[in-house]
């Protein structure tokens, strides 16, 4: 074994502060993903990379366990208690699932990787003391809608109609949705709602679209992560220009997409899991907010559409995806 490796080990196994009386079992975190194993793999890789970092070794020094929900938020209920019928150390999630895990447990402590508005929606108390046993790393999602709307604006000068694609049934979702109608609002623009709960409805919604919708906009939400590819090749198809709700939309083929990295939160994510199995309790760990938000562009979906990337975007742009 490498020294390195080795002086890692022993300081995950040295800082858990519970294996004393259980030095045979190893501390578990169990995640709770919203969507599937392959639409989460880059941002479990950061994180567990991250944790690797910092001397937290899958089947060494830490163990995982996965429960997938599938872009189906009804079971973020029945996984959340399955992982908390394991007796897991800690539980990892984003998005609606973080209720689910509250609900399910007031002793486990909680992390969530991205959140919307964690204050407004309950979860925690305030940013700076979250109090009880969940904190995290919040996306202010709803404070984006206007930005991701007049960058759409800039992708296609003719916008005059967009179509909203939301699950009015995920709350944050249904948030998102009322802040890009004011902002639509606000720059001139009729909007209209493609309500989507299952995954059939995503393809046959955008195959009913007609040509006077100029862009379509995806609100964030479990279903439309496990389905980003459908969404966009079925905008494609429809020849419509698509904000995508993840940045691995655009790399499954949608247009445009503007917000934080996810990979890079969940890295930071491990830190705070970090924090918590070295014996700080998650209620005096302070949510943070994300403040760096990425642009990119995908080059080879625009050339379909017969698109030209006006000069301003391109420069912006974090990424470029040709």
């Amino acid at each position: 074994m490498r020294r390195r490796e080795f002086t890692r080990m022993l300081a995950g196994a040295a800082a858990w502060p519970l294996a004393a009386g259980a030095q045979h079992k190893l501390p578990t975190v169990g995640v709770l993903g919203v969507a599937t194993s392959s639409a989460w793999e880059s941002n479990i890789a950061a994180f567990t990379q991250r944790l690797d970092e910092l001397g937290w070794i899958d089947a060494r020094t830490l163990a995982f366990e996965y429960r997938w929900a599938e872009g189906n938020s009804d079971r973020f209920p029945e996984l959340a208690a399955e992982l908390v019928h394991l007796k897991v150390d800690l539980i990892l999630t984003a998005g609606g699932a973080v209720a689910a895990a509250k609900q399910a447990t007031r002793v486990i402590p909680i992390v969530f990787a991205v959140a919307s508005d964690p204050v407004g929606t309950g979860l925690v108390t305030s940013l700076a003391r979250p109090g009880g046993n969940v904190t995290g790393l919040s996306v202010q999602a709803t404070d984006l809608a206007g930005k991701r709307v007049d960058l759409l604006r800039e992708l296609v000068p003719s916008l005059r109609r967009f179509v909203i694609m939301v699950n009015p049934e995920y709350t944050a979702a249904a948030r998102e949705s009322n802040e890009v109608e004011a902002a639509a609002r606000s720059f001139g623009f009729e909007t209209r709602t493609l309500e989507i709960r299952t995954t059939p409805d995503i393809g046959a919604g955008i195959r009913k679209l007609d040509h006077r919708v100029d862009s379509l906009y995806v609100c964030i939400d479990p279903l439309t992560d496990t389905e980003k590819i459908l969404i966009a090749t079925s905008a494609l198809t429809a020849r419509i220009p698509t904000m995508g709700g993840f940045r691995e939309s655009v790399r499954a083929g949608s247009q445009l997409f503007y917000g934080p990295n996810t990979e890079r939160m969940f890295r930071r994510a491990a830190e705070l899991v970090d924090k918590i199995l070295r014996g700080t309790q998650p209620g005096d760990i302070p949510v943070e907010q994300a403040t760096k938000f990425d642009l990119v562009i995908n080059l080879g979906t625009a050339k379909a559409l017969g698109l030209t990337i006006p000069d301003k975007l391109l420069a912006l742009a974090d990424e470029v995806i040709e």
